[in-house]
């Protein structure tokens, strides 16, 4: 079971935060105690990379600081309408080489994906949503944000406590329930690329 009533049933047996985890748009515009703030980011900090180089890095704004207008004001207008009800912004980033030897790391931003679902199951696990974006301004990021250049801007995400879906525009509101996932027959297959 699923906040907002609906059911979403897996294929095969896995964890329920697998399946009741979401991203919804409605969020309450409450503050977040900066304790749990960290919390989410310490399960993002123990995500898998390659050769452990952990290339992700995650700049933040709480919507009572003054950084707010500056990560708020990255957002395509689409993202604004609901995202302004956010307790914070992140922006996701990449170190595109190794630490170790300065070599360019293919798998910098599949290792933070992997930063960025954890977080959002360490969000959800606590009663906060994590909807991550890719509706804003990735060159205006990199410039206002002082991002060098051996980093990839990957993502933003809002995080919050739960609203009500009333609360969203009628064309959002429409669009704010648990989406279903393509079998696995169409995602997984054994041998070289099967897919139609």
């Amino acid at each position: 079971m699923i906040r907002g009533g609906s059911v979403r049933n897996a294929g095969n047996p896995v964890d329920h935060l697998f399946v009741d985890r979401w991203s919804p748009r409605a969020m309450s515009g409450e503050g977040m105690p900066e304790q749990d703030l960290m919390t989410i980011f310490e399960a993002a900090r123990w995500a898998p990379s390659s050769y452990n180089n952990q290339p992700w890095r995650i700049l933040y704004a709480c919507r009572e600081s003054d950084y707010w207008p500056l990560f708020f004001d990255l957002l395509a207008s689409t993202n604004k309408v609901w995202a302004k009800n956010a307790a914070a912004l992140l922006l996701i980033i990449s170190k595109t080489t190794f630490e170790h030897n300065g070599k360019p790391s293919v798998t910098h931003s599949f290792d933070a994906g992997a930063a960025w679902e954890n977080l959002a199951l360490q969000g959800f696990k606590m009663g906060y949503v994590a909807h991550g974006m890719q509706g804003f301004d990735y060159e205006r990021a990199r410039s206002v944000m002082k991002i060098p250049d051996d980093f990839r801007v990957e993502a933003m995400v809002a995080i919050g406590r739960p609203g009500q879906k009333e609360s969203l525009p009628e064309e959002l509101q429409a669009r704010e329930f648990p989406n279903e996932r393509r079998s696995l027959d169409r995602t997984v297959c054994e041998g070289p690329f099967c897919f139609e």
